[in-house]
């Protein structure tokens, strides 16, 4: 963005001024180059600059331009001299004839940095700092946007469309149509519309702002999944339900820019974009789709080079809208892009006493990822080929739970049960044909004892605040997953994805929707999440999924 006004605003016969530079520039100049140049006093000195009219300028720096390419002519012809003294001619001359050209073109336009609104006493030379990242295509990455531009865009606002209609085949056949245990997928054998983002951003004199909309499916199934805002009053999750992203903030031109933004962001942990189209699959493995998806606090981006971002968070907590309970959370992200073909970043997390209701009880959490593009011929039908690698690590510590293990006492009792979580995601992408076609094959692990990042299951309306007696999340509790995923993209656009995945989900106790459903006989009845006389979930430990999607963005 431009830090200085856009209008031009040049006083009348402004260039009057510059022709008076110009002028003296070429008279001091010409008697330098020929002995029959005209020197400082034959130039009609009757009429001095500021008497003259623009037309008469015009004239005279014309008249200078030819009697300068006749003396060039000459030197040119001046053909016994030695290489040497042919280029230093050369050299010499090259100045008065640029300087009459510009100034003659500089009577009938303004200048370059007027028009650029450079600042009084600012260097026109100076070199522009590169924009952070902008020395390669990053649309080959996992988790960021393929669109190379925006549709349309302007000088305050640049608009953004986001659709995201998924039909999902369960082959459980769940009788009530319910998955659980994923944050992108929530409704089986149906068409769904998960998300609907309108909005974009706004930027003017280094003030930013974003908002996009969250219609849909998200909008209950993010708010669900967040307890925070059962502490207090005023309802958050009503109040924040429709709203995926909104922050305003300002930019600095120090280094190579930097940012303070608040509000409500997307998180950046799990590497997969909380916006299906940026990613290489639909459904991301556990270490995504189990940590968070959005923030709410503030950010600062700082810049100390093009292929380097520092940022850090001073956020309410772990996922979610408000805090649990007396502490905010902190951490940050460091970002590092060497080359066109390598990214590295590293999320960290602690501090936050993120479980409702246990002040005592704080997380920690980093999240660590590498995406290497290893093959890149576009001129070929198999164009492409790139990797991904994410490992996270967290622990909970306080309140019954250590992150060192199980903690006993004298008398050979537990005290305080391990509470950690350990996993990783691999994933491979192919593109063809200009990437037209994409493939990915791919999967991951967790483990996660406690069950503290573990997506509840819906089971009778359960939610993240109301927790359930038929999945339990203890202390001790032990979940253990892994899946598979292969994905096939049709990609006749930049701003739009026909998608195609098969999924293939294990965990080590029942935890996924089986025939008989979730849901008990006549729809949810009672306290959310409540036992239901007899009623009893049908829950697997296996679910194999397809989903066909339509992904756009613009």
């Amino acid at each position: 963005m431009n830090p200085y006004p856009s209008k031009r605003v040049f006083p009348k016969r402004a260039g009057h001024g510059i022709a008076q530079v110009a002028l003296v520039a070429v008279w001091l100049v010409l008697p330098l180059h020929s002995q029959d140049a005209p020197s400082v006093a034959s130039i009609n000195t009757s009429s001095a600059p500021e008497q003259l009219s623009q037309k008469e300028m015009i004239n005279e720096l014309a008249a200078m331009k030819r009697r300068i390419e006749q003396l060039e002519a000459q030197l040119k012809k001046q053909a016994g001299e030695g290489e040497e003294t042919r280029s230093a001619h050369s050299a010499n001359t090259s100045v008065p004839a640029a300087a009459a050209a510009n100034a003659f073109a500089a009577l009938s336009a303004p200048s370059e940095t007027q028009a650029q609104g450079t600042p009084p006493g600012a260097s026109a030379t100076e070199p522009a700092k590169t924009e952070p990242f902008a020395f390669a295509d990053w649309t080959w990455l996992n988790g960021n946007p393929r669109t190379k531009e925006a549709a349309f865009d302007s000088k305050f606002f640049t608009p953004e469309i986001r659709a995201d209609v998924n039909y999902n085949y369960d082959f459980n056949h769940p009788k009530d149509d319910t998955i659980g245990g994923s944050s992108e997928i929530f409704r089986s054998n149906e068409v769904s519309l998960t998300h609907l983002g309108v909005g974009g951003d706004f930027h003017y004199d280094h003030v930013r702002a974003r908002v996009l909309s969250q219609i849909g499916l998200y909008s209950t199934g993010t708010p669900r999944n967040d307890a925070s805002y059962s502490r207090g009053q005023w309802n958050l999750a009503d109040a924040y339900r429709y709203v995926t992203e909104a922050y305003g903030g300002y930019h600095w031109d120090a280094l190579h820019g930097v940012n303070v933004d608040a509000g409500i962001f997307l998180s950046y942990i799990g590497l997969f974009s909380f916006y299906n189209f940026d990613n290489w699959a639909y459904q991301p493995s556990y270490v995504s789709s189990n940590t968070p998806w959005f923030f709410t606090g503030m950010r600062i981006q700082v810049f100390p080079t093009a292929k380097l971002k520092i940022e850090p968070w001073i956020i309410n907590g772990w996922q979610s809208y408000g805090r649990y309970n007396g502490r905010l959370g902190f951490g940050g992200q460091v970002l590092y892009r060497p080359t066109g073909w390598l990214s590295m970043l590293t999320n960290n997390y602690g501090a936050g006493a993120d479980a409702l209701g246990l002040p005592n009880r704080t997380r920690y959490h980093t999240d660590n990822s590498v995406e290497v593009k290893y093959y890149d011929h576009p001129e070929r039908f198999l164009d492409k080929m790139a990797v991904s690698l994410t490992g996270d690590a967290g622990c909970e510590s306080g309140g019954g739970v250590s992150c060192m293990g199980n903690r006993k006492n004298a008398q050979g009792q537990i005290v305080a049960f391990k509470q950690s979580f350990l996993g990783y995601m691999l994933y491979n992408r192919w593109w063809f044909h200009r990437d037209r076609y994409g493939f990915t094959l791919g999967g991951g692990q967790i483990n996660n004892p406690g069950r503290y990042l573990v997506l509840l299951p819906p089971i009778n309306g359960a939610t993240a605040t109301s927790g359930t007696p038929y999945f339990t999340e203890n202390p001790g509790d032990p979940f253990k997953a892994w899946d598979i995923s292969a994905t096939y993209d049709y990609m006749p656009s930049q701003y739009i994805t026909f998608r195609w995945e098969f999924n293939h989900r294990h965990a080590n106790v029942p935890y996924f929707s089986g025939p008989g459903g979730i849901t008990p006989p006549g729809g949810n009845s009672g306290a959310a999440g409540s036992v239901i006389s007899g009623f009893q979930p049908d829950l697997r430990k296996t679910e194999d999924r397809g989903t066909m999607a339509i992904l756009v963005k613009f």
